[in-house]
């Protein structure tokens, strides 16, 4: 179904109501119960709440250690950390009900959020469980933190009831309140369609909201106000655009154009009889790599999800008419993949795995609003169990899924005795680049994919252990980023669960890590890149140094976006943006044009949109798509 207006106007008003009653619920159990006002910024000392009982009062310390943590870096105070708990419990819920709404609607999950408590699930495990659950309401909640549990293996992003995002959960009166939103007859229709969740996304800040931020400054204050100032949901036939004609264009070029995309991507302009040039050997789909750097729902990698399930059921076929070795994985020798047909024993055991290899494999994503990364683990782990489901693969032969590469470009941790506790574990060289590295990491929030890490680093590691480094009067090379960050990785993950660990101590080693993984997916090199990045003033914060680095398109968020974009990939790589149309003819925009647009690229189509395109954003859009010179 089309999302027209009348369609969005209707989600928008219930995922509004819901935000409204689950932010007033938390409002209320940080007041009454846990001595926490996030209308006030005040918090009252642990040991003076007496009304409590224990599971309380641990939730109540795990607040304050995430408060604290949230607070370190110094530039958020207590009612702003408050606010931003508050939001991100509220949003966590939200997306939590939803996941399960979208999956009763695909017939991945037994009715469980439908029909609220008379939902058959629920029906079904109260009518084992018996009544040593206490009241419905009690016994549902029950039922439900069960479902998160058994999906928290999949998505511990999203289902995780431990993680600093997810401790709060509704009383029954707002519990029912949302599920009767969440069950409306006006939205039973959307629970089905792909876009759901990506406009659940969008909507969830108001447009009112993002009106007030650029009316109190031109520029983003902060990395929430960059987020949600930018926050614009790409309509599909964009995002089709879009990659039709950079992996779809990739894929038909290396084809001699012998392929079903031809007619799958509508979009895909190529002539009728167009006929490049077939590659000798076809590239292993398995290294093929598509980011999006400002991924929010991961709309356009949904739409390429079903691009690269073609691409593998005609890459078995190739193989099997050319004989093992005829793949290319020259670009990724260190991975060590065996021919396809030596990895399966037939087409149908390939075909199940097919969904799990695009998660694991081909789509990369980074954003620098952590909800987004919720949303998109969530959309890419819905769209894998729909091809499973489509293709009558049961659940329990279904292979699991380890986790996918989408990553939030949270900001590291800032704690400085945790830090000092945590480098008395590590050798002191390794604990002087990981003071390093965090210091290298301060802007990811605001910057997320372009901070240059990955030309920073090699530097670091020289400077910290030298081209050679004499240990023990024994030569040795000096160690590879890949050694350093599997020993800061391991001593991390100790760090976390050491028993005398906090929570707080916890929270410290999850966001350390996620820096790694930042660094990890910078390090590669992708062969298409799409996206709908920021645009606009650069953040106050940041902007000397993003000009620094990116001179030619120091005037504009979306010059380096795309300027960034391109570093990113491989030489005949293709990158597809919608941005507005202004940065092809402004003056501002000239040395952008000359330099990087003509200079490292080549254009390869364009669709000049007009106005109206990216729901409320007040700009004319172009969409268009660049190839990468050698």
């Amino acid at each position: 179904m089309a999302f027209d207006q009348t369609t969005r106007n209707r989600l928008q008003r219930f995922v509004n109501d819901a935000r409204r009653v689950l932010e007033e619920e938390f409002t209320r159990q940080f007041q009454n119960d846990y001595g926490m006002d996030p209308n006030a910024g005040s918090v009252t000392e642990l040991a003076n709440l007496h009304h409590i009982n224990d599971a309380q009062r641990e939730s109540a310390r795990i607040l304050r250690d995430t408060l604290a943590h949230y607070c370190a870096g110094g530039d958020m105070d207590a009612k702003q950390g408050l606010d931003r708990i508050v939001r991100e419990q509220a949003f966590t819920v939200l997306n939590r009900l939803a996941a399960l709404r979208m999956a009763e609607a695909r017939g991945l999950l037994i009715e469980s959020v439908g029909n609220g408590f008379q939902a058959k699930g629920f029906q079904l495990y109260a009518r084992l469980a018996g009544t040593g659950l206490g009241e419905t309401g009690d016994a549902y909640r029950t039922y439900l933190f069960s479902v998160f549990d058994e999906l928290s293996q999949d998505l511990p992003g999203l289902f995780d009831r431990f993680s600093p995002q997810g401790r709060l959960f509704p009383r029954e009166a707002a519990l029912l309140q949302v599920l009767n939103l969440i069950n409306d007859a006006d939205i039973a229709t959307l629970w089905s369609e792909d876009e759901t969740i990506g406009w659940i996304y969008q909507y969830f800040n108001s447009k009112e909201e993002r009106k007030a931020m650029r009316d109190a400054s031109q520029a983003p204050r902060n990395s929430r106000e960059l987020a949600v100032r930018n926050q614009f949901f790409t309509p599909r036939y964009v995002v089709e655009f879009l990659v039709d004609n950079t992996l779809g264009q990739l894929w038909f070029n290396a084809t001699g154009g012998q392929t079903s995309l031809r007619k799958r991507c509508q979009y895909l302009l190529v002539k009728p009889d167009e006929t490049p040039q077939a590659t000798t050997k076809l590239r292993d789909p398995r290294t093929l790599k598509l980011l999006d750097p400002a991924c929010g729902s991961m709309h356009f990698g949904l739409y390429a999800f079903d691009l690269f399930a073609e691409i593998y059921r005609e890459t078995w076929v190739w193989e099997q008419q050319n004989g093992p070795g005829s793949l290319d994985v020259s670009t990724h020798p260190q991975a060590a993949f065996k021919p396809m047909s030596q990895t399966y024993e037939d087409e149908a055991t390939f075909q199940r795995d097919v969904p799990r290899l695009i998660i694991e494999h081909n789509i990369y994503g980074v954003d620098i609003d952590p909800r987004a990364a919720q949303i998109a683990s969530l959309a890419l782990w819905l769209r894998a169990q729909r091809a499973w489901h489509d293709a009558g693969v049961k659940a329990k032969e279904r292979p699991p899924i380890c986790r996918g590469h989408v990553v939030a470009a949270i900001a590291p941790p800032a704690e400085r005795e945790l830090r000092q506790q945590f480098a008395t574990s590590l050798d002191q060289r390794d604990a002087e680049l990981f003071e390093k590295t965090l210091q290298l990491l301060k802007g990811l929030p605001e910057m997320g994919v372009l901070l240059q890490v990955e030309r920073d680093l090699p530097h670091l590691i020289e400077k910290v252990y030298g081209k050679n480094t004499d240990l023990f009067n024994d030569r040795q090379k000096a160690k590879t980023w890949a050694q350093i960050e599997t020993d800061l990785h391991s001593a991390l993950t100790d760090f976390s669960q050491a028993a005398k660990a906090t929570y707080q101590g916890r929270l410290f080693a999850q966001d350390a890590l996620q820096g790694l993984r930042l660094i990890d997916l910078c390090r590669e090199v992708f062969d298409v890149v799409v996206m709908n990045p920021p645009f606009g003033a650069l953040a106050a914060n940041t902007k000397d140094q993003l000009a620094k680095a990116y001179p030619r398109s120091k005037n504009d968020l979306l010059a380096i976006m795309v300027e960034r974009g391109l570093e990113l990939l491989r030489a005949g790589g293709r990158i597809g943006a919608i941005t507005s149309r202004t940065c092809f003819f402004l003056s501002s925009f000239q040395k952008w044009r000359e330099d990087v647009v003509l200079g490292i690229a080549r254009p390869e189509v364009m669709a000049d949109l007009g106005f109206g395109v990216m729901d409320d954003a007040a700009v004319e859009a172009a969409a268009y798509v660049l190839e990468k010179q050698a």
